[in-house]
């Protein structure tokens, strides 16, 4: 088979985003993991996009369901569902048909729930399956030279699971997940309106507050933002204002969080891996690293550089496009392996 036409797709399995890669085509499929379907006909009526838009705005004959939740698989056939729905509205069933995939899948998923998806990579026509942890996508995605004998440290903050990891030559060294990372963010801020404001705002507004004033350093040009909900008592609709220094002390409670993994991560780290990441930093990818002050409040904290990968939100899947290389090489290798007697 020729370079040219290679059949490769690959599939980043997010806990807030679904994203598809094809060889020759690039990035086809980039919309929210949520589905909606009609509870009595058990019938799919929106995934993606389309099925974030009811969130909150739904009625009692439309459910809304996601298949990951907190950077594990809350559903095989919900998974399945989503991708063949998908696939179906990309019409991909051509390329699937004897298609090499790469799965990139949270570092928490387990070994029962690896056979399953690759049961189902292998119904939807793939003949080879390829799964690899979203970290270390990550990592290659966001322009870190994973092969290369030195240690670079990672944190991939996804919607789910915030990732640690050291990588080396390659491969992951040791990791560690925490479930804090922006749908845990989105739900502090909930919270603390709720409290310090008696007003219920949904889960799109936090996030709204979160993307527009959320920071964890202050930063040029700082506005208060209106917000729109529910009070509390009376059940009456309201607006209240929200200033980001309320915003950033919020964030920096579940954050001071993530940095204590890192240090967890950084005391396990062996030394000559250590040495290497007090010179290379530390490489923030996700949608995490998008808030602002991030990469400057690792940096103050840890006394170790930082600083934001290349596009954080397409890390991943920009991950797996670059690892295409090696998985034909994988391959070539597996055929041509002289068995050992």
């Amino acid at each position: 088979m020729s370079k040219d036409n290679k059949k490769f797709v690959s599939i980043d399995l997010g806990t807030a985003y679904t994203l598809v890669y094809i060889h020759g085509q690039g990035i086809v499929y980039n919309e929210a993991s949520i589905i909606a379907y009609k509870v009595k006909e058990n019938k799919i009526i929106a995934v993606g996009n389309d099925a974030y838009k009811m969130i909150g705005k739904g009625n009692k004959s439309i459910k809304i369901v996601k298949p990951m939740a907190e950077g594990v698989i809350c559903d095989i056939k919900t998974t399945v569902s989503q991708l063949r729905f998908i696939f179906k509205k990309l019409r991909m069933e051509d390329q699937l048909k004897g298609c090499t995939m790469l799965l990139a899948c949270p570092s928490v998923i387990t070994e029962l729930e690896k056979q399953a998806l690759i049961k189902i990579a292998n119904s939807f026509g793939a003949i080879n399956v390829f799964i690899e942890e979203e970290v270390k996508m990550a990592a290659l995605g966001g322009g870190v030279n994973i092969f290369a004998p030195t240690g670079k440290l990672i944190v991939d903050s996804g919607g789910g699971t915030t990732d640690v990891a050291v990588i080396a030559s390659g491969d992951i060294v040791l990791s560690k997940s925490i479930k804090i990372a922006g749908n845990y963010l989105n739900e502090e801020i909930k919270k603390f309106v709720r409290s310090q404001y008696g007003l219920e705002v949904g889960t799109k507004t936090a996030e709204l507050i979160k993307i527009n004033i959320g920071s964890l350093a202050k930063y040029s040009d700082e506005r208060r933002m209106k917000v729109y909900g529910r009070d509390v008592v009376s059940g009456l609709p309201r607006e209240v204002e929200l200033s980001p220094e309320e915003v950033r002390e919020v964030l920096k409670v579940p954050v001071s969080r993530i940095i204590d993994l890192i240090v967890q991560v950084l005391e396990d780290t062996p030394p000559e891996l250590a040495g290497d990441i007090f010179l290379n930093g530390i490489v923030l990818c996700g949608g995490g690293a998008l808030i602002r002050g991030f990469d400057k409040y690792v940096a103050d904290i840890l006394q170790l550089p930082a600083k934001v990968g290349e596009q954080p939100l397409l890390a991943v899947i920009n991950g797996t496009k670059k690892f295409e290389t090696n998985i034909w090489d994988m391959l070539y290798e597996r055929k041509h392996a002289t068995p050992i007697i």
